[in-house]
């Protein structure tokens, strides 16, 4: 299989994620050896030459969920475990975690190769090797097949989508954070295009790509949940709005947020259809996986490079995936949508740099885009000028 030698060098941080291993076997009368994550063999024929990394939780149960992590480029599993704030929860709620690894060997940057059509087609390459890993766990710790779940961060983001379109079946839901759209790209040239300044399609164009992944599917297809900086320049916000056009059109909802909410970190949650898509906008910022250092219920991970000290997207996505059992400790805030009651939008009139100054658009690539919405405005400068309708928290269209 052809490997792309170094892409995305600009997505080259993300997700350095890991996820850990299964805690040795003891007798009764020994005392157990606490959990770590740990290096796994012999899983499949492994087509896409990745490492798995495995972490059980003492006291894991039989039938207990499992969550995929997909560390970004430059990083590594362990790095992503470490920092990501996915343990906490595994050790609270008693769910296991399975951390595919890239290495330099595939990608000069270790970046998941989103962008290749041989690892991003069912039963082939990287994809396929991921989800032996799944079926791997699922044998070995008794795994429940119908709660298995993914998210991965830039690269790994990407790969998460294309685990989502390739194996349906498989998951039940997922988290894109920093990510792209299924089969945005095919090729290391329309990667970069991808990531900035994105690509625009139909949700229906969009939602014909993952449909194709596996064609003639019919069951049930994952919820999903996307998550991105307003401030990315890496992976540009549009790329959000993308996402959501793709995995609406898929799940067969409106592109219009049925509810909002404001969470903490500056960020504002958008809710489609039954909770079917999430799309988690934080303002300001920039690349990489959210993170709240903290005690707290809802507080995890840690701040360093690509971690960024926001919100815990973990915590909130464990719970969007249902991992808490029932048992959930009371957040500083509600992480389900809730209604907002309809009020008199309120329409600014102003050059495009006064709209970026005053956080109402954000600029990328000399250019100006509407916060939220990602609707390109015009020309970044005092010239160009555009009206702008708030239709949510943190959420701005052209036009009144």
């Amino acid at each position: 299989m052809h490997r792309s030698p170094s892409v995305l060098a600009r997505l080259a941080g993300a997700l350095a994620g890991a996820v850990v291993a299964a805690a040795a076997l003891v007798a009764v009368a020994v005392p157990a050896q606490a959990a770590t994550l740990t290096q796994v063999t012999g899983f499949g024929s492994n087509p896409g030459n990745l490492a798995m990394y495995a972490y059980r939780p003492d006291g894991l149960p039989a039938n207990a969920p499992a969550v995929v992590l997909l560390h970004g480029c430059t990083q590594n599993a362990s790095g992503y475990f470490a920092n990501s704030g996915w343990q906490k929860y595994a050790d609270l709620w008693k769910f296991a975690l399975i951390v595919p690894q890239q290495s330099s060997a595939n990608n000069a940057s270790s970046c998941f190769n989103w962008f290749e059509i041989g690892d991003t087609t069912r039963g082939q390459g990287e994809a396929l090797s991921i989800k032996q890993m799944v079926d791997y766990a699922r044998t070995s710790y008794s795994v429940d097949p119908s709660r298995i779940f993914v998210s991965g961060l830039s690269a790994g983001g990407a790969m998460s989508a294309v685990m989502l379109a390739t194996y349906p079946d498989v998951l039940a839901a997922g988290s894109v954070i920093a990510g792209l759209p299924y089969r945005c790209a095919t090729s290391t040239t329309t990667a970069y295009s991808c990531m900035n300044p994105g690509v625009d399609k139909t949700p229906a164009q969009w939602g014909d790509l993952v449909r194709g992944a596996y064609s003639g599917y019919a069951g049930r297809r994952p919820r999903v949940a996307i998550w991105h900086g307003t401030s990315d320049t890496t992976v540009v916000p549009m790329n959000a709005t993308e996402s959501r056009d793709q995995w609406t059109n898929v799940l067969g909802v409106s592109q219009s947020p049925t509810s909002t909410a404001s969470l903490p970190g500056g960020t504002s949650l958008e809710g489609y259809g039954n909770d079917a898509v999430r799309l988690y906008r934080v303002s300001g910022m920039g690349h990489g996986t959210p993170v709240d250092p903290g005690s707290a219920a809802d507080q995890c991970g840690t701040a360093t490079s690509y971690f960024l000290d926001t919100i815990c997207s973990a915590y909130r996505d464990a719970l969007f995936f249902g991992l808490d059992g029932g048992v959930t400790p009371s957040p500083t805030a509600s992480p389900s949508p809730t209604p907002t009651p309809t009020a008199t939008p309120t329409c600014v009139t102003a050059s495009n740099y006064a709209h970026v100054t005053a956080g109402r658009a954000y600029q990328s690539g000399g250019y100006a885009y509407a916060l939220g919405s990602n609707q390109r405005m015009g020309l970044y400068n005092t010239y160009y000028t555009s009206t702008l309708k708030q239709t949510a928290p943190s959420y701005w269209v052209i036009g009144c």
